[in-house]
């Protein structure tokens, strides 16, 4: 007889009732991203707060680089100090007036569909983004090609109008020089609209993908090179950093990875626990502070080297990043080519200095102000700070009450990002944080930025009497041939725009990564903007 037969009837409702409660939350939680196991265990997942994107080589945003470069190789890949690696190409050639480069592809390198990769489709790809020179003229090598030739099925030769010292390392980012199957081409051949398939020559292919949801890259097992590890990585997009983080503790996630993916308290606490093996990049980028000294206040150079003085740096870095990020002395990190030994002012911490500084410039304080004052003017001006990023955030308020302390009123204003960048390219801003691009694109896309109009530097540098000469050096540095003099200028321009204090370095920032205990062979790629997945394994 049934045991069910002596269970009242509402019993027995009660029952299934919550048989079906638990089912329905079971269900749910396998879908909301912090739920459910990995879907095998040849898999890593990773943790992402937005969806890949379009894989297309030859385009931007929503793209996510990382994404990209497990798909689409480059020719040359950027390593560490700055050393270039061969890649598809396995050799290049450089003419005596630096304006020919001759790329020896190698043998036997398929995409993923089978098709061969040779000089014919390097050439298509190149001509394809060549005919969208506007969407990529960022970039300094797309406006010095004058001709692409397919020499034979395996050379590939590039033609300059001059000479551009960066050609090779500009070839190592991750778009828009990477390189589409034949198959993955529109009928008219534009990818700037969009492409048939994502076939690349990578050790990754798209397997399943799913928008705003997750996707699955499998193991390309006809790779040229090493093969990866494990057979799948599983991107999932998870937007909210403490949804991420949730995820990740209980067992669903294996990787946290990236710039501000997670907060750092959060990593300092998943580092705390134990638990879990966690890893920090080393220096990426310098955050900078840029005074625009076309602001009176800010024009002269001992109110700029008093400011300077008058804040503690590595206290301020310390609090702020949980001591996660480090002191920055200098405006670009110095792991990157010709930054190491650039000789510049130290400004220590110096309330006293800073006063008297400010007194020689003319700013006193009145009786019974506490702000300084010259010819009736205030000495104060306003910050500009992205105001969904916690960082800057926190550093302004920090300098804002330092500086209070001698007499420097300061009025801060959170913008939304794309406000930030908006008003520090019109020059509409009289402080702004800002840091640099980091490998493989600096320390030339720095020298680049800051000479040119129209993206904030060179107005902001008005007021430095050498400002023409620093102009005409930065904008010799590209097609300078020769090593010894390109190094001379770097050294001159750096230490220079440093010195007169319009750019201040606060601090290095880093990549962090947090992973499970069976995730090994973790590495940081040189290449900032590179995928994390080479050599990962699972034990």
């Amino acid at each position: 007889m049934s045991i069910w037969k002596n269970i009242p009837k509402i019993k027995i409702n009660i029952v299934f009732t919550f048989l079906l409660i638990f089912l329905l939350v079971g269900c749910s939680q396998a879908n909301n991203g912090t739920g459910g196991k990995k879907d095998h265990p040849d898999m890593i997942t990773m943790a992402w707060p937005r969806d890949i994107g379009e894989m297309n080589p030859h385009i931007y945003n929503p793209s996510q680089l990382f994404a990209q470069s497990m798909i689409y190789e480059p020719l040359v890949s950027y390593q560490k100090n700055g050393k270039m690696k061969p890649e598809l190409a396995k050799s290049w050639d450089v003419s005596k007036d630096g304006k020919v480069y001759t790329f020896h592809l190698r043998d036997g390198v398929t995409f993923s569909d089978g098709s061969d990769f040779n000089a014919g489709i390097v050439k298509k790809n190149f001509d394809t983004i060549l005919k969208n020179k506007d969407l990529h003229s960022w970039l300094g090598v797309i406006k010095k090609i004058k001709k692409t030739e397919a020499v034979d099925k395996n050379t590939f030769k590039l033609t300059l109008t001059a000479p551009y010292y960066p050609t090779v390392q500009e070839l190592a980012v991750v778009r828009p020089v990477r390189f589409l199957g034949e198959a993955g081409f529109p009928k008219n051949g534009d990818t700037s609209k969009g492409i048939e398939k994502p076939v690349g020559t990578g050790p990754w292919v798209l397997k399943t993908y799913k928008k705003d949801d997750y996707a699955i890259f499998e193991r390309n097992d006809h790779y040229w090179g090493e093969k990866p590890k494990v057979k799948e990585i599983k991107v999932k997009v998870i937007p909210d950093a403490e949804t991420r983080v949730m995820a990740f503790e209980k067992g669903d996630v294996d990787l946290l990875y990236g710039e501000g993916t997670i907060s750092l308290d959060a990593y300092k606490q998943l580092e705390a626990s134990g638990k879990y093996e966690t890893n920090m990049s080393e220096p990426v980028a310098t955050r900078q502070l840029v005074m625009n000294t076309k602001v009176d206040q800010l024009s002269d150079e001992k109110v700029r080297h008093a400011l300077q003085y008058a804040f503690n740096k590595k206290s301020m870095v310390e609090g702020v990043t949980s001591g996660l990020e480090d002191e920055a002395d200098h405006i670009l990190p110095t792991n990157m080519p010709y930054t190491s030994n650039i000789k510049v002012k130290s400004f220590q911490y110096d309330v006293d200095k800073a006063k008297a500084l400010l007194d020689e410039a003319g700013w006193t304080l009145p009786k019974g102000k506490s702000v300084r004052e010259k010819d009736g003017k205030a000495l104060e001006f306003s910050m500009m700070y992205d105001s969904a990023e916690s960082i800057q955030k926190a550093m302004a308020e920090t300098l804002q009450a330092e500086w209070k302390a001698i007499g420097v009123g300061v009025k801060l204003e959170g913008v939304e990002l794309a406000t930030q960048v908006q008003r520090f390219k019109a020059n509409k801003f009289d402080m702004n944080f800002f840091s640099n691009y980091g490998a493989p694109y600096d320390p030339h896309t720095f020298m680049n930025v800051v000479s040119s109009d129209g993206f904030g530097f060179k107005e902001a540098i008005s007021a430095y009497p050498n400002k023409e000469k620093l102009i005409k050096e930065m904008n010799e540095i590209p097609s300078t041939t020769n090593e010894n003099k390109r190094k001379a200028l770097y050294s001159s321009v750096l230490s220079s725009l440093q010195d007169q204090g319009a750019i201040v370095p606060i601090s290095y920032f880093k990549k962090t990564a947090v992973y499970q205990k069976d995730v090994k062979d973790f590495e940081f790629p040189a290449n900032r903007d590179e995928h994390p997945f080479t050599g990962i394994k699972l034990k």
